[in-house]
């Protein structure tokens, strides 16, 4: 593997069918039978850069994640492999020259969640998924990382109702909030709910100092942190004074109607059936409603069942609303997250294994 050009930042004066060119200007060799497939294509001179990252990181793991070898010699990309191998390397640099052309940053997150989805066999095109505008504050950006965060997204632009469920660091409650705050902005809801049951995990409300709202506080402290990223944060006072924006706990919602709002419940696999139902009978007119939640990580007390858990059996099937999972394979946090999500349900698969194994052999 060569590469001739150093990394830097994508530009945006990259032509728009940058994938077209990409692909249809390629040169690819009928090879003869038993001798490798041989495929060369050059690529703008304004996506080279973008294209091959930081001192050539985008490329060095390109080439770790696919079966073909890549070799890059000024703006032309050369690929060599068995023909099933080169078509697929030719799909994955296709999509990156798109989304360098489209004056995204190319990184080597970029580069992994794309060869992802298209090992996935998934009908939609990363580079769709990956420039996906949905907020825009201060320069940055926030769009899904991964499919199934671009099928969340859509299904909220769809549905009334919309539970994502999935473990942390999915991005379930940062893409709803994202939502949220783009709705208001265009005029859709008058005001933003965001609520959480304020159930403890291993503390008790009553041992924590301070007032009744200082005791609450730590529970949706990472809704405020959220919404900070998306609002100015001067403002947020203000909106909230105003009643534009409102946080707080699951209890606060009992005999409200919410109309012309876009509400979100939070850690939803802490409430009870009946505070669940409680809750998604105060959908208003004109109002949007997302329940987030993991159901892996339930702190209420033992025998408690979670209202999430249940949920999704009691009301599938139901017009204008909508079920989207979330795995370990959609975690943007660090990637060890996405381990440790999968080591747990290994490890949870095999306790529920050997429980069923001590009931079999009591029988």
């Amino acid at each position: 593997m060569a590469g001739t050009a150093q990394g830097g930042a994508a530009r945006s004066d990259v032509p728009g069918d940058v994938e077209q060119q990409a692909v249809e200007n390629h040169a690819a060799q009928e090879p003869e039978a038993g001798s490798p497939a041989r495929s060369k294509f050059p690529v703008p001179d304004a996506a080279v850069l973008s294209l091959l990252g930081s001192r050539d990181e985008n490329l060095r793991l390109a080439e770790e994640l696919l079966d073909a070898d890549v070799h890059v010699r000024g703006n032309e990309v050369t690929l060599t492999g068995e023909p099933a191998d080169v078509a697929f390397a030719e799909r994955v640099f296709a999509e990156l020259v798109t989304l360098a052309g489209r004056g995204q940053q190319v990184g080597t997150d970029t580069v992994r969640r794309t060869v992802a989805m298209l090992s996935a066999g998934a009908a939609e095109s990363p580079a769709d998924v990956l420039s996906m505008d949905i907020l825009s504050r201060r320069g940055r950006t926030i769009r899904p990382k991964t499919l199934n965060q671009k099928r969340y997204v859509d299904a909220i632009d769809a549905n009334t109702v919309v539970f994502g469920i999935g473990p942390a660091g999915t991005g379930k409650t940062y893409l709803a909030m994202a939502k949220a705050v783009q709705a208001l902005q265009a005029k859709q809801i008058n005001r933003i709910v965001l609520t959480r049951p304020a159930v403890e995990a291993g503390e008790r409300l009553g041992y924590l100092p301070g007032t009744l709202y200082e005791k609450i506080d730590p529970y949706l402290r990472p809704l405020y942190d959220a919404l900070h990223d998306m609002v100015d944060p001067e403002s947020i006072p203000r909106l909230m004074q105003a009643g534009t924006i409102e946080i707080a706990p699951l209890a606060y919602m009992r005999g409200r109607t919410l109309n012309d709002a876009f509400i979100i419940l939070d850690e939803a696999q802490n409430t009870t059936p009946e505070q669940m139902k409680m809750f998604l009978t105060r959908l208003g007119f004109g109002s949007k409603v997302v329940v987030t939640g993991d159901i892996t990580q339930v702190d209420l007390p033992s025998g408690q069942r979670s209202g999430l858990r249940v949920v999704r059996e009691i009301l599938e099937g139901v017009d204008d609303l909508h079920f989207t999972t979330l795995t370990s394979q959609d975690v943007v946090r660090h990637r060890l997250v996405g381990d440790i999500v999968d080591a747990y349900e290994r490890w949870q698969v095999g306790q529920d294994e050997a429980v069923a194994d001590r009931k079999g052999r009591r029988a």
